[in-house]
């Protein structure tokens, strides 16, 4: 079956910075692209960033320059470094790896790792 695992989430202070991780495992056929969305109360979820299995990123103008999206293709495996952390950015991030089999797509997402900035 197919599992998500994320890690990385805290509380950290404004300024500081976390490193979260996500491991794919189970996934049938390829996975052509990897991502972060986040999601704060009361408020729609939003793409944080993604990578592409060629290694095209893209990011949310509010995370440009501040968060690095990777990835590690062989382990499955995306990592969001975020520096320079804002009140704004807290929110609960969930990962989302997107695949392709013969044709048939797959979209599958995180429990969700808990990002709490506040001093």
């Amino acid at each position: 079956q197919v599992q998500l695992v994320e890690s990385g989430g805290g509380l950290v202070q404004p300024g500081g910075s976390l490193r979260l991780s996500c491991a794919a495992s189970g996934i049938s056929g390829s996975i052509y692209r990897m991502g972060w969305y986040r999601q704060a109360p009361g408020k729609q979820r939003e793409l944080v960033a993604a990578i592409t299995s060629g290694g095209s990123k893209n990011y949310a103008d509010s995370v440009k320059g501040r968060f690095t999206i990777s990835s590690d293709n062989a382990k499955n495996t995306v990592y969001l470094q975020m520096n320079s952390l804002k009140a704004e950015d807290t929110a609960l991030y969930y990962c989302n790896v997107a695949s392709a089999w013969y044709g048939i797509k797959g979209d599958y997402w995180g429990q969700g790792t808990q990002v709490t900035v506040s001093s």
